[in-house]
């Protein structure tokens, strides 16, 4: 048996079909849907907006109170290479010449 929806005193006077549920309403009780905008949905199948589809939060720029510079293990201006001899000794390399070190 045909449903006849009243369309008296409504700003619109088409009836359409929810892209959901496919029942008859009048066209200005059917909304936009959050997550597909190009549905038009009845108030009982319109969903929540999908939060994964929200912009990346931005990340925070978190600094400590009390920072201590990093220390060098090994000074760098002392001790720049090292080579092991087939003798069993070093050969260092030092500010500009090589230092043999016996082992």
């Amino acid at each position: 048996m045909p449903v006849f929806l009243n369309t008296t005193g409504r700003a619109y006077l088409g009836i359409a079909c929810c892209a959901r549920c496919a029942r008859k309403f009048p066209l200005g009780e059917l909304y936009s849907d959050p997550n597909a905008p190009g549905l038009m949905v009845c108030r009982d199948d319109l969903d929540q907006y999908d939060p994964w589809r929200l912009a990346a939060r931005t990340p925070e720029n978190i600094t400590l109170p009390f920072v201590r510079p990093d220390e060098q293990l090994i000074p760098v201006d002392t001790v720049l290479a090292s080579i092991l001899l087939e003798s069993g000794g070093y050969l260092l390399k030092e500010d500009g010449g090589y230092i043999l070190l016996e082992g």
